[in-house]
């Protein structure tokens, strides 16, 4: 295992090894000692590698991950798995603003709550919350799956495309053009399989809402004005 400690070593040092990594290399395990909130840990990954961050990050750790599996043990600042590609994030703790924002791919698992603004314009990535989230998540979200076990706040989905919601608490309130629609069952396979993927245990998918796109704010129509 390669261990970094950023009380003893920069950050620009510990992305520039991670960003070094080739594929093939034998340096797949990674850990990083005492990031004490430190911003943009881990971020721009580009091989199959593990990193296990001991503590808390800041702004966008992990963000544009590709391949690589990393563990914040703590919770995360704003924009944690910005625009990743493919592998996954899984944060211990809880997460604030935007995470998972413009995502791509991959899985983002957050154990604990997430602030506003959850999966903003997320483009393909699956998220998975085991708490709550906060208000506007899922804003202009096109497509991917968000996966909320616990509560959702104010204005869920607005204005949102073909990405997929599934909340199995309250919603406080749907945004513009956000309707609940039928679970069907390539939904509840799909469901399963993320809860699975996310380490959820003793939750039925059937215990889920689904929320998506009433698809009136794809082009202007005098009759949907009021939505806008």
């Amino acid at each position: 295992m390669q261990v970094f400690d950023l009380a003893k070593s920069t950050l620009r040092e510990l992305n520039q090894a991670l960003h070094n990594v080739q594929n093939g290399s034998n340096e797949t395990a990674w850990e990083v000692l005492n990031p004490k909130g430190s911003h943009a840990v881990a971020a721009g990954v580009d091989a199959p590698i593990n990193v296990d961050v001991r503590g808390s990050v800041g702004y966008y750790c992990g963000g544009m991950n590709s391949e690589a599996t990393i563990t914040v043990h703590g919770s995360a600042g704003p924009g944690v798995g910005e625009n990743m590609m493919s592998g996954s994030i899984i944060v211990k703790g809880d997460a604030s603003q935007y995470a998972g924002a413009t995502g791509k791919g991959g899985l983002l698992v957050i154990e604990g709550n997430a602030s506003s603004r959850c999966g903003i314009s997320m483009k393909g990535i699956d998220i998975v919350v085991h708490g709550n989230i906060g208000h506007m998540s899922a804003f202009m979200a096109q497509s991917g799956h968000l996966v909320v076990l616990g509560d959702a706040g104010d204005a869920l989905g607005d204005s949102i495309y073909e990405a997929k919601l599934f909340v199995r608490g309250n919603v406080k309130s749907l945004g513009a053009d956000c309707i609940k629609k039928e679970m069907r069952p390539e939904h509840i396979a799909k469901l399963k399989d993320l809860l699975e993927r996310a380490g959820v245990k003793d939750v039925k998918p059937e215990e889920f809402t689904r929320y998506g796109s009433a698809r009136t704010l794809y082009n202007f129509n005098i009759d949907n004005a009021d939505a806008y």
